[in-house]
């Protein structure tokens, strides 16, 4: 499983919100964008309804992800405190592991189980790391 690649993924779509918001945002700024965030959610969610089998349930995780990071993202830039950042690390953390763990099923046997270790290995560590700095 390559979670590098994952992340990079999950938050590509995220950058030209930030930086749009990163001067500060009124009430009503949020608010539309936060009404953006489901709109691509829903968006991306209809797209995975043209794939089939596990693809289809990568896409929706993937989907899933985005949207809870987006969201925390959105929260950091619109009051920012050491506890909306933990909640943007919090989430980026869980959605890796919900797409990586939905990615194993595309194996089996072994190769599934190992897969499934190495996601939880990773979502442990990510948890530890953020346990673990000061915010």
């Amino acid at each position: 499983m390559n979670f590098p690649l994952i992340s990079a993924a999950l938050m590509s779509s995220f950058l030209a919100i930030g930086a749009a918001q990163a001067q500060g945002m009124t009430a009503d700024q949020h608010s539309a964008a936060k009404k953006q965030i489901e709109a691509d959610y829903k968006a991306a969610k209809a797209q995975c309804k043209t794939l089939k089998d596990n693809a289809k349930d990568v896409c929706e995780e993937e989907a899933e992800a985005r949207e809870k990071i987006a969201k925390a993202e959105l929260e950091q830039q619109y009051k920012p405190s050491p506890k909306h950042q933990r909640e943007v690390d919090e989430a980026k953390a869980k959605g890796m592991y919900e797409v990586a763990e939905e990615k194993c099923d595309d194996s089996s046997g072994d190769a599934k189980d190992a897969c499934k270790k190495q996601a939880k290995a990773d979502y442990e560590k990510a948890k530890a790391d953020i346990k673990a700095r000061q915010y």
